[in-house]
């Protein structure tokens, strides 16, 4: 991972810690976000399926409301790793790509349900965050 130097003087990137069980869950088991949820339900990339899952299926509410549980079970996490409300969070840290996921994917679903200003905020917050996951999320 590259550690890119601030020159402005802002925070330094929040980096969140990895969850090896949670990847293996997922990835090895082939065990369904439902279930890794079930037993961490603080690991936001879940949460981000099951959002994207819902969203894809038409069902937005629910998605609306599983992306808004990892959002806050991820500001929590970045919260605990030293953030302060601002400042870069890279979106080529493994462990921080389930917070942004989650957080477009609020975006995403509150846009669906006339929830401009979130939508907005949300996507605002995914720029100041992360230029690249935001050029990657938001299609």
């Amino acid at each position: 991972m590259t550690t890119h130097k601030n020159l402005l003087g802002g925070p330094e990137p929040t980096y969140l810690p990895e969850n090896e069980e949670a990847y293996r869950l997922l990835g090895e088991e082939s065990r369904p976000p439902a279930e890794v949820v079930a037993k961490d339900p603080t690991f936001s990339l879940a949460w981000a399926m099951l959002a994207d899952d819902a969203f894809e299926a038409g069902r937005v509410v629910e998605s609306y409301a599983y992306a808004r549980t990892g959002y806050h079970r991820g500001l929590d996490a970045l919260r605990r790793a030293g953030w302060k409300g601002h400042g870069p969070i890279p979106w080529d840290h493994r462990a921080n790509r389930g917070f942004l996921r989650c957080l477009a994917a609020l975006a995403r679903a509150a846009g669906e349900i006339n929830e401009k200003d979130e939508t907005e905020r949300c996507w605002q917050f995914l720029k100041d965050s992360s230029a690249e996951a935001y050029t990657e999320l938001k299609r």
